[in-house]
């Protein structure tokens, strides 16, 4: 996966780098805001160096890669113990730093009428925690959980990460 931009992000007319699911994106564009939408189960990492200018963002689908092998290998975003590595060592090659890093995440929701049984979102949650407290990794914003799924977004000129749900939006991290 480049490291530069993912293979199925888009920008659109109004400037918006559009980042879709099991996807990711890195950049280092003042000008962009990169965005990702129908953040149900599924969970968006945002990621931000404000030294650097450097910012990317993961929208994954499921915890474990070991669920699909072939398709982790086909496309490692798609998978959050795959995708989270691979977001935040991008963001390194662009010359991020770690102890820089401004970590949001918003998504991890229950929006499967599924009876309790497959629990994507909350398999997502723990699996994030799980990869954030073993390397240290602190969140700066969370908005994961409930039942609504979400608009999760990154402004590059500053690092702001906003969410939106049902209409309303509010700020997750700003400078």
């Amino acid at each position: 996966m480049p490291t530069s931009a993912s293979c199925y992000s888009r920008t659109e007319t109004d400037g918006k780098v559009v980042v879709g699911v099991a996807d990711m994106t890195v950049t280092d564009d003042p000008a962009a805001v990169v965005v990702t939408y129908a953040l149900g189960s599924c969970i968006g990492v945002t990621v931000y160096d404000p030294v650097a200018k450097i910012g990317g963002l993961l929208h994954f689908m499921l915890p474990a890669a070991d669920l699909s092998k072939d398709k982790a290998a086909a496309n490692p975003a798609m998978f959050g113990d795959t995708g989270i590595p691979i977001l935040f060592k991008s963001c390194y090659e662009k010359g991020a730093k770690k102890e820089r890093l401004i970590v949001c995440a918003a998504g991890g929701a229950e929006v499967i009428a599924d009876n309790g049984h497959f629990q994507i979102g909350s398999r997502n949650r723990t699996l994030l925690r799980k990869i954030f407290w073993k390397n240290g990794i602190l969140l700066a914003g969370d908005d994961t959980g409930g039942a609504n799924s979400r608009t999760l977004s990154l402004r590059m000129t500053d690092g702001a990460v906003m969410v939106r749900t049902q209409g309303a939006e509010k700020a997750l991290w700003t400078p």
